[in-house]
């Protein structure tokens, strides 16, 4: 059989895969990395790199290759067959690295090239992707007993398998509901763009009227912009409880799943004498402790909470004054905040919208990695997974040389995961026939073209488009191209959304902004006058935003920083009760859609958004020494942090770069928390 997911050189043929494919792929993957294993370990030779670590990484590549293709075809265009196949898939190819991770003959091979003399002459990347895989032996159980060790190994499978369950009842979730008006009445307020795609969909189904779903290019407008509070009401209800008992479909609950996780990641850290999942979490991140943790989401909460209630104070007087809402409900909050914005900064997002079409956004994104990198894209036509998909190469500007290449998937749409993110299809590796180049997937959920009309986006979705091209230009542009150590391999998970976050702030710049805005009938840039009122308007409600972060990172944290297996709708509300200060409605089940934490990677993690937060906005901060758009820090951030993967801390790669540890002052003021005083 032609297996395109067999193919191992080049970009994945997406045309050919098929769901019958995956199962003799991954059988196939799975026999060769196993060949590889018994190989390693039974060289009668002292372990080496070249003998030990590069050929089982070799295999494991390919393996990852073949399994990336599948899974993110299972994200992007889902259909059940090929969502059974993932599904049935993914129990053995946890089972086969929970095997790698407790194998003791190779954690043996391992250990004696770590305790070899020749270990001090290996290059400073080899030596830390040995230090690496030891550690990570450690946390798969290769030092317990049996019959602990398979016990361990059954949880790790049983982990996944409940993670990818509570990945498909959301979307199955969000993407099943709909609600069909048929009076245009009740749709006043709504832009006219949102209002013909809902016409459009319902046209698709045979209806008649208007079909609004919950897709973020529906379910936001809806929220900001509906006059008809009941219809704001249904959706927010909808969108509340989704995966949950008072979902629509109660099959799809996620409460019991979220149990079950806790309870098996409580059992791993006992199993590993770990006093809680929390401790587990953080061995391979930079935050020392739990304690550390929390301390930093309190004293945050601390210095947030009075510029939220300030927030709130407020929205609620305007809501009550001007929008004759006596009491404000969590269905009016969006469209209450809009309209005061309105009121105050005389602009509106959808009116900021008109002016970013995508080909000028896009333009402007590569015009700031071109000045930033000296890094050039070009559209290059590849076989994709969706007509809307476009391919692109990234070159080297001055030489031609070939960087690497990504996907970009901008636009929501049926049997699509919702959200925003970048995955990696191929690392930077050197093999037998030359350098492989990273290639990546840029993901997001943004509104497709209209009528005929460009695709335009918020500035929100811009910031979107540029957080997630962080992240892949930390893949792309990594200058090591040894396996555990390139690009994102090995990087601190608390420093990971560094480069994401600081591309952020690019959008804030005028001469940025400037040069990637083009009203989509004149093609005529944001005039200054308007950008000026975004500025102003850029920290409206931070403190509520801010407040509302932490109260997931202080979630997630309590969660799993106990040895008992909590209640998680009960930790959420005393999480609440703590520090929230916005009411929530009594049919709130947010943690029943908590992908982040529960399918995500994220578990005891999601304080990492504030943490690299803090060193994004520190990072920045030299850019804004140097006025901006600086050539000379974009290099100096390449090679100091892009460039060097995990080869050595982030803590470490941060001082190289910034000159010394981090500081607060950048992020409380990026924030707006500019009353705070300036600790470190």
């Amino acid at each position: 059989m032609n297996n395109p997911l067999l193919v191992s050189s080049g970009l994945p043929r997406f045309s050919d895969i098929r769901p019958e494919y995956v199962a003799p792929a991954l059988a196939q993957r799975l026999q060769e990395a196993r060949e590889a294993v018994e190989q390693a370990v039974a060289c009668d030779e002292p372990p080496t790199w070249e003998n030990l670590a590069a050929p089982l990484s070799e295999e494991l590549d390919r393996l990852e290759q073949m399994w990336g293709a599948v899974s993110h075809l299972n994200a992007v265009v889902s259909t059940p067959p090929l969502r059974d196949a993932y599904n049935t898939g993914l129990p053995l190819l946890t089972a086969f690295h929970s095997e790698v991770s407790q194998d003791a003959r190779l954690f043996a091979r391992y250990r004696a090239l770590r305790d070899a003399s020749l270990f001090a002459t290996l290059p400073e990347a080899q030596r830390k992707a040995i230090d690496n895989a030891l550690r990570d032996f450690r946390l798969g159980g290769v030092d317990l007993p049996e019959p602990q060790r398979a016990r361990f190994k059954a949880l790790h499978e049983e982990e996944a398998q409940l993670s990818a369950t509570f990945d498909d009842h959301l979307l199955d979730a969000t993407q099943d509901f709909s609600l069909l008006v048929t009076d245009e009445k009740e749709l006043a307020g709504l832009p006219a763009d949102v209002i013909a795609e809902a016409r459009a969909q319902a046209e698709k189904n045979q209806q008649a009227g208007w079909r609004l779903t919950l897709l973020s290019p529906c379910y936001r407008p809806v929220m900001q912009y509906a006059e008809h509070r009941p219809l704001r009401a249904a959706l927010h209800r909808a969108y509340a409880t989704r995966a949950s008992e008072l979902g629509v479909d109660p099959a799809r609950d996620n409460t019991a799943l979220i149990q079950q996780l806790l309870t098996l990641r409580a059992e791993e850290a006992a199993l590993l004498d770990y006093p809680h999942y929390g401790a587990v979490s953080l061995v391979p991140k930079m935050a020392d402790s739990v304690d550390e943790v929390l301390a930093f989401l309190n004293d945050l909460a601390k210095r947030v909470r009075p510029f939220a209630e300030r927030d709130l104070a407020m929205l609620k007087t305007f809501a009550r004054e001007a929008l004759g809402l006596a009491e404000m409900e969590p269905w009016d909050v969006a469209f209450a905040s809009e309209k005061m914005k309105q009121r105050d900064y005389a602009f509106s997002d959808q009116e900021v919208r008109a002016y970013f079409q995508e080909e000028k956004v896009l333009s402007g994104l590569f015009r700031v990695i071109e000045t930033l990198y000296g890094a050039v894209a070009h559209a290059v036509p590849a076989e994709t997974w969706h007509p809307d998909v476009r391919h692109f190469e990234l070159r080297d500007k001055s030489s031609n040389e070939m960087i690497g290449r990504f996907y970009l998937d901008l636009y929501a749409r049926e049997k699509k995961q919702g959200g925003a993110w970048m995955n990696g299809a191929l690392p930077l590796r050197i093999t037998p026939a030359g350098t492989q180049r990273p290639v990546v997937y840029l993901t997001c959920n943004f509104p497709a073209p209209v009528d005929g009309k460009p695709a335009t986006f918020t500035h929100d979705d811009v910031l979107t488009l540029f957080h997630e091209f962080g992240h892949g230009l930390h893949q792309l542009l990594t200058r090591e191209p040894t396996p555990g150590v390139s690009g994102l391999e090995g990087f601190e998970w608390d420093a990971v959304e560094l480069p994401s976050q600081l591309m952020e702030n690019f959008c804030w710049e005028w001469e940025v902004v400037e040069a990637m805005s083009g009203h989509v009938e004149t093609g005529v840039p944001l005039p200054r006058a308007l950008f000026d009122k975004m500025l102003a308007a850029r920290h409206f409600q931070a403190g509520l935003m801010l407040l509302r972060q932490i109260e997931f990172g202080l979630f997630d944290m309590r969660l799993h920083a106990t040895p008992l297996v909590p209640e998680a709708r009960a930790v959420l509300n005393s999480v609440r009760r703590d520090i929230a200060v916005m009411r929530y409605a009594d049919y709130d089940r947010f943690e029943n859609s908590f992908g982040h934490i529960f399918a995500g990677g994220y578990a005891a993690g999601y304080y990492s958004y504030l943490w690299a937060e803090v060193l994004s906005s520190d990072a920045y901060s030299l850019f804004e020494e140097a006025g901006g758009l600086s050539a000379g820090v974009g290099r100096r951030l390449r090679d100091e942090i892009l460039g060097r993967g995990s080869v050595r801390n982030a803590l470490q790669s941060f001082i190289a770069f910034r000159g010394r540890p981090p500081q607060m002052d950048a992020f409380l003021r990026h924030n707006g928390i500019i009353e705070a005083t300036k600790e470190t």
